[in-house]
């Protein structure tokens, strides 16, 4: 991403994150038109996403955001706490991606970001933080939880 002159950017480096050290980021509800279009730019078109009558038959009885919209939601509520501004090179990767609660239209997710390790590379330049990812409700239950790991830029090259 090219920025304009004098661009400073506003993200955290990756000598500013501290292990242990938690980011919650802002809320979002939940529409049932997220839903809709996910399912429209995914292809995602599964009865419980999509068929009320069919969901109308499930313990959860209305249709469920799909995983990987909360997933995608979530990304953007991260990149909206500011931490990520030209700072962030890439995502690594995500592990342990648990899904434990439904999340429907009218809920309001937010996440609790929070550090377990910081590996710098080789040269020094930049660095890996890997973060427990917990998405909550409205209720402050977690209805997801992963480890993901993204490469940020140093402040300091050696």
């Amino acid at each position: 991403m090219s920025h304009h002159p004098g661009y400073q950017p506003r993200g955290m480096y990756f000598e500013d994150f501290e292990v242990g050290r938690s980011i919650v980021t802002s809320r979002r509800t939940v529409t049932s038109t997220d839903i809709v279009n996910f399912a429209c730019l995914s292809g995602d078109h599964n009865a419980p996403h999509v068929d009320h009558e069919f969901c109308k038959t499930q313990p959860y009885g209305e249709p469920l955001a799909h995983g990987p919209l909360v997933l995608a939601i979530v990304g953007g509520l991260q990149c909206l706490t500011g931490i990520n501004d030209g700072t962030i090179i890439a995502m690594m990767g995500l592990d342990q991606w648990r899904i434990h609660l439904p999340v429907k239209a009218g809920d309001t997710i937010y996440a609790v970001i929070t550090p377990t390790e910081k590996k710098l590379n080789s040269s020094g330049t930049k660095g890996i933080i890997t973060c427990k990812r917990l998405v909550k409700n409205q209720r402050d239950e977690t209805v997801q939880s992963m480890m993901i790991s993204n490469m940020y830029k140093c402040r300091m090259v050696i």
